[in-house]
């Protein structure tokens, strides 16, 4: 597997992480199962759940980055990183949390950040 694929698979693995540590407590609440919870056990949860993210980032961002002898400049990796990340965040929203709306503008907010993928990559010379 190239580096480059295997760059991109970790990094949507470790969105799915970070997605569900950061807004699968509202789920656990919609469920009615952390309704009783203290805030500290569910930061707590969500940082056991970040802890996964980062287990797969980090060895993402060092297979990916030139400095480790990667394709991708760090501009390049953070802007991969975002659009995954808004990319996972839409499907597990319209999947996980299905009362929840995606607008028009929202599409049009994420094509411009996919966008924003395509020029980091242009040679600027």
């Amino acid at each position: 597997m190239s580096k480059s694929l295997l760059t991109i698979l970790l990094l949507v693995v470790s969105n799915v992480f970070m997605t569900f540590a950061w807004y699968g407590n509202l789920k656990l609440q919609q469920l009615k199962i952390s309704t009783d919870w203290p805030l500290i056990v569910v930061i707590l949860v969500s940082w056991g759940v970040a802890l996964l993210e980062y287990c797969v980032m980090i060895p993402a961002n060092r297979i990916g980055s030139q400095i480790t002898g990667g394709p991708f400049s760090l501009v390049q990796l953070k802007v991969i990183q975002e659009a995954i990340s808004l990319i996972v965040f839409t499907v597990i929203v319209a999947t996980v949390f299905k009362g929840e709306p995606i607008k028009w503008n929202n599409f049009v907010s994420f094509a411009l950040i996919i966008a924003a993928v395509f020029f980091s990559f242009m040679d600027s010379k």
